[in-house]
């Protein structure tokens, strides 16, 4: 097969410090590079102080702009054979163009996790009542996520409960699905040699970006149940908050005599996990997996979470610390793990098991390959099969194409 030509197409530019979505972006692009495919990344957004530079690992950057026909001509000229959309929403603005200007390129959607999932539990949550699956059924943005994984050849799914979703719930073809978890280097023996000691490491820390819900939903759990009760066991214990884009009520929250530490941003976590004990992340609501929480296993701190936060990510292995939905049994478990250092090994141990056979960067990394040149080599038959797809870019171009020339027609008049 002649060299490939990705163009990614983001909803954000990369920021892998700052969110596991952009960490999850690079080891895409890295795992690209290795097959020595050309690489460019567009977005409408604006570029954060947090963005990397990717011109400096030999991808090219291009600004684009939404509901603009330059995109068309853009698009056209560079010919892509792959085109990956970051996030339905980026689909539903971008897909119509890329199928109508390069109708043989492959379109896959990474959904990153899946926002109606995520959305749909937080609705509950705030209605104070339990979640269930045929909430999604009554939620647009459901019929807009799925809609856009129909008409994409591919979708890159990171969790298995995800993937079960799709698959048993919606009744997705399998074919249109794979299954793609953070690509990570394996643990051996002298990594874990390496790290620091149960004596040497000392305090708890939750990190996450503050731009998403559910981290902002746990610190203030932290803050106003959890963290009290575990500090009136371990006293001289403290808590440190990490992330990017603290809003002011986060900031407000720190508080030194209870040893409720805001701290922010930091531009490598690792420095920060290699010293911490314990992993906090009490998440009540969300989707995907948790970069925060793989972060805890390869760096080799335990973690104790909810059974949201640990969804589809362990499989049949013992978790590298303790998953509970009861908050006072959240705080009791914390404190177990940090005092009791045979409890702390095992869990570090877990973590390494589970990293090792779920996040293999080599196996996984060549199954997506695999999976790519398989529907490129059969890609008529392909859509031919997926019909329902076949619809829904058909309707898509006729309603979503107006709208896009309505849209840029208007502005040009303003």
């Amino acid at each position: 097969m002649s060299k490939q030509t990705v163009l990614i197409i983001g909803s954000i530019w990369v920021e892998p410090n700052s969110s596991a979505a952009g960490s999850r972006m690079l080891q895409l692009i890295s795992r690209f590079f290795q097959q020595h495919w050309n690489i460019t990344f567009a977005s409408a957004a604006v570029k954060g102080e947090k963005a990397m530079d990717l011109n400096s690992i030999g991808v090219e950057e291009v600004a684009i702009e939404l509901n603009q026909s330059t995109f068309d001509v853009f698009v056209k000229e560079l010919d892509p054979t792959i085109v990956l959309f970051d996030r339905f929403m980026i689909e539903e603005q971008f897909g119509w163009r890329v199928a109508e200007k390069c109708p043989n390129a492959l379109r896959i959607l990474d959904t990153e996790d899946l926002h109606c999932l995520r959305k749909t539990r937080h609705k509950a949550l705030k209605e104070k009542r339990i979640f269930s699956k045929n909430d999604l059924l009554k939620e647009d943005i459901t019929k807009r996520e799925i809609a856009s994984i129909l008409r994409c050849d591919l979708s890159l799914m990171i969790s298995t409960f995800e993937m079960d979703l799709l698959q048993n719930f919606f009744k997705i073809d399998k074919k249109l699905l794979h299954h793609l978890p953070f690509l990570l280097s394996q643990i051996d023996k002298t990594q874990v040699a390496s790290w620091k000691n149960f004596d040497e490491r000392k305090h708890f820390t939750m990190i996450g970006n503050f731009l998403h819900a559910p981290n902002v939903d746990a610190v203030l759990l932290l803050k106003n149940t959890i963290w009290k009760q575990i500090r009136k066991q371990l006293p001289n214990s403290e808590l440190h908050i990490y992330g990017a884009y603290p809003t002011q009520q986060i900031l407000e929250l720190h508080h030194k005599k209870e040893g409720f530490l805001v701290k922010g941003y930091v531009p490598s976590p690792e420095i920060i996990v290699r010293n911490i004990k314990v992993v906090l992340a009490p998440l009540r609501f969300g989707a995907g997996i948790k970069g925060k929480l793989t972060e805890a296993m390869v760096f080799g701190a335990p973690s104790v979470t909810t059974s949201i936060g640990a969804e589809g990510m362990h499989g049949q292995f013992p978790w590298n610390g303790f998953v509970t939905d009861d908050f006072e049994d959240f705080a009791q478990k914390a404190v177990a793990i940090y005092t009791d250092e045979k409890l702390w090994v095992a869990a570090q141990q877990n973590g390494v098991a589970i990293i090792n056979s779920h996040y293999d960067q080599e196996k996984n990394g060549s199954l997506l390959i695999d999976k790519i040149n398989e529907i490129q080599k059969n890609l008529t038959e392909h859509r031919v099969a997926n019909f329902l797809g076949s619809i829904l870019q058909h309707q898509t171009l006729q309603s979503t194409k107006y709208m896009s020339k309505w849209i840029e027609a208007k502005n040009k008049l303003q």
